[in-house]
């Protein structure tokens, strides 16, 4: 057998994958040696659509159960490490599965959701996301739905919203919030990027930020490498602190031109919101499976063992404990 090294020691959690889920991806989750993974189960669904797309993960945790496991606490993050599988947060890019029922938000924690986008780029009827040309802030009823997500234990994240509901929600909510997968807008100017008083602001506050990959909101766009994405990390490092931030890598693997075509238009069928060019991923970290090439390149920049290990991973345990209380 091959000798231990020390990624296979380390917790190591990705917080937001919306791939094309499948056995196939599974098995790449398990070569990259995640530990856990917020992996999106509703974008443009309403409750209908979202409880049958959870019942579908359902089935493929019973199918697929020598590589994956749910996770509804962090205790299972470590179990899901000690059996060698990769466990699965099953998360929300929108708020619209709750629709308009605060008890929803009950029933979704029920069946295992843990992480919930409160918007995805446009208005729903809490937030707004962050390609509206007007954003209104959290509205009234979006109060009371945090409150409920803060009660039950569900985090809120703010990665595709506006900037002034953003800052409401972080003010509103009495548990930490995050950007699950976000980049800093003063290394590329993007509607989707964060700029550094905005960094600062959710950190001080308590909350987390999460670091993305995808390529039209890094520097260098499809010409990044793994190495571009570490620095990204140090920048937003130097920001928030080594102690609130991890990695996000908003994999999209093995989705085609359909998906991205509803996930692009309002409400999956729209107005166009945005245009992507075809994605591909840093060299390095191309697919899952690569995982591995992002600790090597940590070290590459000189990272220290300990801050490398919380960026990874650990960091993510702690901030997903307070929320979840467990």
């Amino acid at each position: 057998m091959p000798a231990k090294t020390a990624y296979d020691g380390m917790i190591v959690i990705d917080g937001l994958i919306i791939s094309k889920f499948s056995r196939a991806v599974f098995k790449d989750m398990r070569k990259g040696g995640l530990t856990a993974a917020n992996c999106t189960c509703s974008v443009w669904e309403d409750f209908e659509g979202t409880m049958r797309n959870v019942a579908a993960w359902n089935r493929m945790f019973r199918e697929n159960a020598d590589l994956v496991m749910p996770v509804r606490t962090t205790k299972d993050i470590l179990k899901a490490k000690k059996a060698g599988k990769t466990g699965i947060i099953l998360g929300f890019q929108n708020i619209s599965a709750f629709e308009d029922q605060i008890g929803y938000v009950q029933l979704f924690k029920d069946v295992g959701v843990g992480v919930a986008q409160m918007a995805y780029n446009t208005q729903n009827l809490c937030t707004t996301g962050c390609y509206e040309s007007v954003d209104r802030g959290l509205s009234d009823f979006g109060r009371e739905v945090v409150a409920e997500m803060n009660r039950v234990g569900i985090m809120c994240d703010l990665s595709h919203v506006g900037s002034k509901s953003s800052d409401d929600v972080i003010r509103a909510s009495k548990k930490p919030v995050c950007y699950s997968h976000v980049c800093p807008s003063a290394l590329k100017k993007h509607p989707r990027n964060k700029s550094d008083e905005e960094l600062r602001f959710i950190v001080q506050k308590g909350g987390f930020v999460g670091v993305t990959m995808f390529p039209p909101f890094l520097a260098k766009g499809n010409a990044a490498t793994v190495d571009d994405y570490v620095a990204t990390i140090d920048y937003v490092i130097k920001i928030c602190g080594e102690d609130q931030v991890g990695v996000g890598t908003d994999f999209t693997q093995d989705q085609d031109e359909a998906f991205f075509s509803w996930l692009t238009h309002d409400k999956g069928y729209a107005r166009e919101l945005v245009k992507f060019a075809p994605i591909q991923n840093p060299k390095g970290i191309r697919r899952i499976g690569d995982f591995p090439n992002l600790m090597r390149a940590m070290q590459k920049a000189r990272w220290p063992a300990r801050k490398i290990e919380k960026v990874m991973g650990e960091n993510w345990v702690a901030i997903l404990k307070e929320v979840w209380g467990a």
